[in-house]
This record gives structure tokens, sequence and C-alpha cells, in this order.
């Protein structure tokens, strides 16, 4: 009953709106959400808006609430060919937007390509040599373990994957050796399948992402490990033996 004497007075009344699309025009706006009418005061009202437009984009229609003055929500309208397709942008701006909120949290970075995980594989096989006894092979195995990252990114690229890494290792071992850990940025390209520098095409990862990997994988397998110990120190009960029924009567020489 509303919306032709609004319309006449030249407002515009949208109708059935979802909670959060109710939140996001108010925070654009900088309104403030009343339940009843008589309620509302001149206090409420968002006149942060700069222009309010409805756009017809294929077969359904669009309101913008655009240049607005600081905005503290927005949305971003995606578009593909297809549902797939869509999906797959919205997958791959959730992680772009991720990462840049990760960058922002903690504005540190770590080379890619694998040059981490290769520079800590040769720092724990350096310090399994100064270990004795069997302490040393936990050392040596997580060492192992980060070497998965670049033999991966090798495999994928086509590369000759044993003649990369053991190149790639001998790099980050001879500026282990020379104290230079810190300028030990060579990882492998995956576009041309060589070992380059990191700093120079541009390949970085947060750090924040990488110690959370780190840590969940030495959770996991510390897990593995305490279920194998608990499993392996349970032990199976033994079948009954059978026993065989002699025949009554007693014996036939009798």
């Amino acid at each position: 009953r509303a919306r032709p004497p609004l319309a006449q007075a030249g407002v515009t009344v949208l109708r059935r709106m979802r909670k959060t699309d109710n939140n996001r025009i108010a925070r654009a706006t900088g309104a403030k959400i009343v339940n009843r009418p008589e309620e509302a005061k001149e206090s409420d009202v968002g006149t942060g808006c700069g222009l309010f437009e409805v756009t017809k984009i294929g077969d359904e229609y669009f309101t913008f609430f655009v240049d607005c003055d600081s905005p503290k929500a927005c949305t971003i309208l995606l578009r593909g060919a297809s549902k797939d397709v869509l999906n797959e942008v919205e997958r791959n701006l959730l992680d772009a937007m991720n990462v840049a909120r990760n960058v922002f949290q903690a504005p540190m970075l770590v080379p890619g390509g694998g040059a981490t995980e290769m520079a800590l594989s040769v720092a724990l096989t350096a310090s399994a040599k100064k270990v004795e006894g069997t302490l040393q092979w936990p050392y040596k195995a997580v060492g192992m373990a980060f070497e998965v990252i670049p033999r991966t990114l090798a495999q994928n690229c086509g590369c000759d994957v044993v003649r990369i890494v053991t190149e790639l290792r001998a790099k980050h071992a001879a500026a282990y050796a020379a104290g230079k850990q810190t300028e030990a940025m060579w990882g492998i390209d995956g576009v041309k399948g060589v070992i380059a520098d990191m700093r120079e095409i541009g390949v970085w990862e947060p750090l924040v992402v990488k110690e959370q990997t780190i840590k969940t994988a030495v959770e996991m397998t510390s897990m593995l490990m305490r279920i194998d110990d608990i499993v392996s120190g349970m032990q199976r009960k033994a079948p009954p033996k059978e026993t065989k029924a002699e025949p009554a009567g007693g014996d036939e020489n009798e």
C-alpha cells in the first residue's frame, strides 16, 4: 500500500530484502536500521550515498548505491558464461582476498617456488649432523619431507626432477655453508622449469600461511605417530584352541 504514494513522491522502496543485504546498505550509506516506521529519526537516515540507480544486467535488475562517502561495505558483482565458470571465478577471488588480508594483517613475505622449503631442508640436514645417536633421524626425516614441495613443482612443470632438485639443493647448501642463508632466494620457476631467483620473478608467499602449513603438518604427523603407538601396543586375543572330542564307549580292544 505504501509503494504508490512513495513512488509518486520520488521515494524508491525495496521489498523482500535479505538481512545481509540490508546490513550492507546500512553500512554503505551510514544509515541505522529501525524496526518500526514510527521509531525512525532524522539521525537514522543514511545520507552517504552519492548516486542511486537501478540497472538491468542480463535478465535481472540490480540496485546500485555508488559514490558513497566513507562506505563500510561493498559488493563485487561477478559474471560468467556458466555456473561452473562463475564458481571458479568466485573461488579465485576469495583466494586473492584472503592473501591480501593475510599480507595486510602480517606484512611479512617469504620466497616461493620451493625456496623456503629447500632452505629449511638444508638447515635441518646440517643440524642433524650435530646430533648424536638416533635423535638425528627426526631432523633428517623432516628435512626430506620439506623437499616434497620443490620436487612436486619440478614434476608439474615437466623438467628433469632429479637434476633440478639436486642443483637447487646444492645452491642452498653452498649459501648455508657460507653463512648467507638470507640471500638464498633460489626456487623453481614453474613456467620455464628452471631455477630462478624468486626476487627477480616476483614469487612470494605470506609468512603466516607458511607457518600455519608447517605447524599443521607437524601436528598431524605427531597425531598419526601417537595413533600408531596405540594400535601397535594393543595385543590381539589368541583364538580359542580347538579340542578334539573323544568317542564315547571306551577302547575297542577292551
